[in-house]
């Protein structure tokens, strides 16, 4: 099915329903639910190894949840999975791009990956926005580690999804760079959904909810449990 991108970003849903995940006996987090709509900005904090990225994972499609469903709708129909990578953008620290090939051809290399169209001047536009026009020919394996997270967040960018997954999205960026990641979350904000997976203060200032997976531990409570909360 072909979809159009303006009109999928007004009508585009994301429903998480009672989702759980565990590894053997440890359980990560369970009974997680949430809706998000155009404009929602969501916030998943935590302690290290309470789940955070292993949440955006499964949200992504790259993970399997233990327990519960991810669905992604569209004028209220669902999404069939194999579409949903053409919907979603991701930034993670564990997020690969390859050493041997230019900015400009890993930009290439995603939009086939995903089967989407774009050209080499929405490759430069959005090398253009994240201030590497003077390096996108320049091998990814000489980039600094902030340029490697702004061509992530190029790659996450380029095909206009309704769906942004950012896990420690300041990872390694310099003050022009966290500028450059402010004005990323408030456009996407306009125009889509956005869920950020961070412990940092700054990160989850930009959302307006909040899920926090390690709050119910803190206060011995069951890890069914958590903080989810609208500003």
């Amino acid at each position: 099915m072909r979809y159009n991108v303006s009109l999928l970003i007004l009508m585009f849903t994301l429903k998480v329903s009672n989702l759980g995940k565990h590894y053997g006996k440890t359980l990560l987090f369970r009974n997680i639910s949430f809706q998000l709509n155009r404009g929602d900005v969501l916030a998943v904090a935590g302690w290290n190894g309470s789940g955070k990225s292993t949440l955006l994972r499964i949200i992504a499609g790259l993970a399997k949840p233990s327990a519960g469903q991810v669905e992604m709708f569209f004028k209220n129909e669902s999404i069939p999975r194999q579409s949903k990578r053409r919907f979603v953008g991701m930034v993670a620290p564990a997020l690969c791009l390859y050493d041997e090939l230019t900015g400009l051809e890993n930009l290439e290399f995603f939009c086939r990956v995903r089967g989407v169209d774009c050209n080499g001047n929405d490759c430069l536009d959005i090398v253009d926005r994240m201030g590497l026009t003077e390096h996108a020919t320049k091998m990814y394996g000489d980039y600094s580690s902030g340029m490697k997270q702004r061509l992530k967040l190029a790659q996450a960018l380029l095909h206009r999804p309704p769906l942004l997954l950012l896990d420690e999205p300041g990872c390694n960026l310099d003050s022009k760079g966290i500028t450059v990641v402010e004005e990323i979350i408030s456009k996407q904000s306009q125009l889509g959904i956005t869920v950020i997976a961070s412990n940092e203060k700054r990160e989850i200032d930009y959302a307006g909810r909040i899920i926090n997976l390690s709050e119910p531990q803190e206060r011995g409570h069951s890890p069914s449990r958590y903080s989810f909360s609208d500003d």
